[in-house]
């Protein structure tokens, strides 16, 4: 008798695969209901008080979101990722439909905003960690860069026609029809993310120390030790703090000097925008990228470059080709940073690694927005521009330097 093998079957492309395109709906609506509430937020803060009272409420949910971002990590990895993002979007898509309710029947004050907006901050802390620990439970290992450049499409998608879409509310029904529409969207991820079937993941026996305090040092102690991860995170570290004062508040001000206006802005961020959309595109169809490690630290590197050429730029169609540039490159080696994480993150500890490199980018980073206007007003802006560019090259000749993450590979179907 004969003895017949069955051969494995093949492993479904990330963009081909309904498991993963549910996801990508879920979360797509998700971004979009964030950036709807934010808009509605500002909008009805601004029309409420001074404009420092509303710079006041938009800055009140980043303190605990970066306060509890940790914690966050250790709950998504207690709980499992799934069921802390389903928790999630249930209770934002309540917060802000109930705002939306009281906006139709009264005129909350401030307090009322900024409350809103802290809750919104603690539930981002628990969500953030868990939407970024989910990948590895839902696609193949050969397919988390596809997947990061799927979630980079649909986090486009979300920033730019979540802005449209939340004006068009205020416009048609005021604050209240737009956090409404804010509430329908995060309420549309959950049916979604229900259905989700995730991938058995070996388990860690080691990676729980029993209390919430003990996991989190466990998982920081993971973290230091590990030869990729670790880097990886300084990596992730050296290139927001360089990458976000420049393309934050040094855009505006080199728009001012040039006499670009708004409207000059508007025209290097979409141009920044076309160009991370496209290494999300890339990605996204590309599927595997060899030597993944070295390519991060040689684009980012790159994406450096641009960064310190575009406060040299004098015509405004050079400064948009730069901003594609810096979106190129600059989003290219993000995602791969991203998708190594997941690589060579052990499953027990995904939350916590997701944590860490989210508190890196918008915890730490938009620390350094106040630091950038002070140095440009001192110095100017083309000495502050070569600075960041150089803390950004840095992070990617650190890369290039550590040969644990210059071998680094995501792993090849078999």
């Amino acid at each position: 008798m004969t003895a017949t093998t069955t051969a494995p079957a093949p492993v479904r492309p990330a963009h081909r695969d309904p498991n993963v395109l549910r996801w990508v709906g879920a979360y797509t609506a998700s971004t979009l209901g964030d950036s709807v509430f934010y808009l509605a937020l500002s909008w009805t803060a601004v029309s409420t008080g001074t404009p420092a009272q509303a710079g006041l409420v938009m800055a009140v949910s980043a303190v605990p979101r970066a306060l509890l971002m940790l914690g966050g990590g250790v709950i998504a990895d207690r709980l499992g990722p799934r069921r802390v993002v389903i928790g999630s979007d249930t209770a934002r898509s309540l917060l802000v439909l109930g705002l939306a309710a009281a906006l139709l029947v009264a005129a909350p004050g401030l307090w009322a905003l900024a409350a809103a907006a802290l809750v919104f901050g603690v539930v981002d802390a628990l969500f953030l960690p868990a939407v970024g620990a989910l990948p590895p439970r839902i696609a193949a290992p050969d397919q988390l860069a596809r997947l990061q450049g799927l979630r980079g499409l649909a986090y486009r998608c979300g920033a730019v026609l979540g802005g449209p879409l939340g004006g068009l509310a205020v416009a048609l029904g005021g604050p209240a029809t737009a956090f409404g529409a804010a509430g329908v969207l995060f309420a549309l991820s959950v049916p979604l993310l229900c259905t989700l079937r995730l991938r058995a993941l070996p388990a860690d026996e080691g990676a729980r120390a029993g209390t919430a305090l003990g996991d989190l040092a466990d998982g920081l102690r993971h973290l230091r030790r590990h030869r990729v991860l670790g880097p990886l995170i300084v990596i992730v570290l050296l290139s927001d703090l360089g990458f976000a004062g420049p393309l934050n508040v040094g855009l505006a001000l080199l728009a001012e000097q040039r006499g670009w206006g708004a409207a000059g802005i508007g025209w290097i961020l979409a141009g920044f925008g076309t160009g991370a959309g496209a290494a999300s595109l890339l990605l996204a169809v590309r599927g595997h990228v060899p030597r993944a490690g070295a390519v991060s630290g040689w684009t980012m590197t790159l994406g450096a470059v641009a960064i310190g050429a575009l406060a040299f730029t004098a015509s405004l169609p050079a400064a948009v080709a730069v901003g594609l540039a810096i979106g190129l490159f600059a989003g290219l080696s993000g995602a791969l940073c991203n998708a190594l994480i997941q690589t060579h993150c052990e499953p027990a500890y995904l939350g916590r690694v997701t944590a860490v490199a989210g508190l890196c980018s918008l915890g730490l980073a938009p620390l350094s927005f106040p630091l950038t206007g002070a140095a440009i007003g001192l110095w100017g802006i083309g000495p502050v521009y070569v600075v960041s560019a150089s803390v950004c090259a840095l992070s990617g000749a650190y890369g290039l330097l550590v040969p644990a993450v210059r071998r680094a590979e995501l792993t090849r179907q078999g």
